[in-house]
């Protein structure tokens, strides 16, 4: 509601008889709290101010300021509490747990999807649906967004956790909470330990069986997948690109799994290959006799508590492992002197398998390794201590000898920050399109030409799967004038499409309902001409 700049039609002081009612309001509102916190909250004699304001979708809203801070806001008669509130009183509301990377996409207005919450061992709290409900961060109770329940509890583990759980109303870092002192959430310990601090075998979702969906994916409103949808994926690079096997685990992989031995060490082998020209290869190494790689860079990555055998691999000899990875043109091997092998090239672009994951799926891998290597601070479980590997993952060469722990958050964001993104296209009947980097919306703008003549051009058709010609023909037809398709400016192999005059809502009628793409990969749209007022 207020992720977008609000205006404010008035701003005066509390009246006595008004503050007198807004205290029973809240009394009423708010049962759980004691007369002496009402009082606290809505105090007799101190500055106390009534804000009317007009959110930018145009709902009329009354903000009570206590202190320079809203402390409460009223729509439709109905009486929250803002963040600054609820950091007093973090107990007011039932509480639900998420990421902090979903953080940012609440402040930008969407909705919490199910699949983004965090499930603690005690259970969902218990709520129906329409119940005011607030939202932290794992690892601190202070609330960071307040929203109202879509569906109960109930409801939300029969669905499997799936679909909108809250319409979010508020949060930290909005323009409301801009309005006021700008502090930040203080650092509250949580009830009970999140599921990133549990060391039992067995994770929270494993006690209730309605709980076992698929927790990866923090899908948010407007994000869900669909047929031509694109999604924004996250492309392993430093943590994980050559140390993780074709399965999810990788350094965290149970030696007891249910593969056997000779497949355990198969998966070691190639995970140790993977990362030692990952991380210790360096091009200038080249040419490297194999018996180095092996001896001082394999050996070496092979992960505390484990142990690299090639004897015990279906391969038995490294020199047939290194032959395989020649024929899937990763390496390729010379014998550069008689009997003795050398690799002299390595194709650093390769497209390893298992390079691209969700942020989810990092999010899981980098926990599982915490809680596997006992990183997390026995007496601060909000802390993770940093091993040699998470020190090279995610340390600047100046924090190497400083930085000995950092919280989850922070970690969980540095790792996801050294990755690179790659996005995935989704086609009916395709197999899915990954690409490097994020994908750039469909750009519409509008250009002036000779005699004050306007000129429609369309950019990044390519990257939806859609072909310039094509489209350009179809807007031929349906706008009844001239299209011209050209190499478009600063980008190679790439067209736009221009069509003479202001065309922008038939491109848009193109893009948005025979096409069905969604809107927020396209840009320009506002641009379209407003229709001619009636005489």
């Amino acid at each position: 509601m207020f992720a977008k700049a609000f205006r404010v039609k008035s701003n005066t002081a509390i009246k006595g008889s008004d503050r007198r009612k807004l205290r029973a309001d809240v009394t009423a509102a708010f049962p759980a709290l004691g007369t002496d916190q009402v009082s606290e909250l809505v105090p007799g004699k101190e500055e106390f101010n009534i804000v009317k304001l007009y959110a930018h979708r145009g709902d009329a809203v009354t903000v009570y300021v206590s202190g320079g801070n809203p402390i409460l806001f009223e729509l439709e008669k109905n009486l929250y509490p803002t963040v600054y509130t609820l950091w007093s009183y973090p107990d007011l509301l039932p509480t639900f747990t998420t990421w902090p990377l979903v953080l940012e996409k609440l402040v930008g207005g969407a909705d919490l999807m199910l699949p983004g919450l965090v499930v603690p061992p005690a259970g969902l709290p218990q709520v129906e649906r329409g119940d005011l409900c607030a939202i932290a961060l794992v690892g601190n109770r202070a609330p960071i967004a307040i929203g109202v329940a879509a569906m109960s509890t109930a409801e939300m583990l029969t669905s499997g956790l799936k679909g909108r759980g809250f319409s979010v109303l508020h949060t930290y870092q909005d323009h409301l909470w801009r309005s006021g002192g700008k502090s930040s959430p203080p650092s509250i310990a949580p009830l009970v330990l999140d599921p990133l601090d549990l060391s039992e075998e067995k994770e929270s979702v494993q006690a209730d069986p309605a709980l076992q969906g698929d927790m990866r994916h923090l899908t948010l409103e407007g994000e869900e997948e669909e047929d031509g949808e694109v999604q924004q994926m996250c492309g392993e690079k430093s943590l994980s690109e050559a140390s993780e096997d074709p399965s999810v685990g990788g350094l965290n992989r149970d030696p007891t799994d249910s593969k056997t031995l000779q497949e355990q060490m198969d998966e070691l082998l190639q995970q140790c290959f993977l990362q030692a020209l990952k991380c210790r290869v360096r091009k200038a190494d080249l040419p490297l006799l194999t018996s180095t790689l092996l001896g001082s860079h394999m050996f070496s990555c092979c992960p505390e508590g484990r142990q690299l055998d090639i004897k015990k691999s279906s391969f038995k000899k490294l020199s047939q492992f290194l032959q395989q990875m020649q024929q899937e043109h990763i390496i390729q091997v010379k014998e550069l002197s008689k009997g003795v092998e050398s690799i002299v090239a390595v194709d650093w672009k390769h497209p390893r398998k298992g390079s691209v994951l969700e942020g989810g799926e990092v999010r899981r891998i980098i926990i599982n390794y915490a809680k596997k290597n006992d990183l997390v601070d026995a007496d601060n479980k909000n802390l993770v201590k940093l091993d040699p590997v998470l020190c090279d993952c995610i340390l600047e060469k100046n924090e190497q000898h400083t930085v000995m722990k950092l919280p989850w958050d922070s970690l969980l964001t540095r790792c996801l920050e050294k990755l690179q993104p790659a996005h995935q296209v989704t086609f009916p009947g395709q197999e899915p399109i990954v690409k490097k980097g994020k994908i750039c919306p469909i750009d519409i703008t509008l250009a002036q030409r000779a005699s004050n003549k306007k000129v429609t051009m369309v950019r990044n058709l390519e990257a939806y799967g859609l072909d310039p010609c094509s489209v350009a023909a179809v807007l031929q037809q349906r706008c009844q004038a001239s299209t011209t398709v050209t190499p478009a400016p600063g980008a190679k192999e790439s067209l736009q499409v221009q069509i003479q005059g202001n065309q922008i809502h038939h491109v848009s009628w193109l893009l948005l309902e025979e096409y069905q793409l969604p809107r927020k990969y396209i840009q320009g749209l506002e641009k379209a001409p407003k229709p001619a007022k009636k005489k």
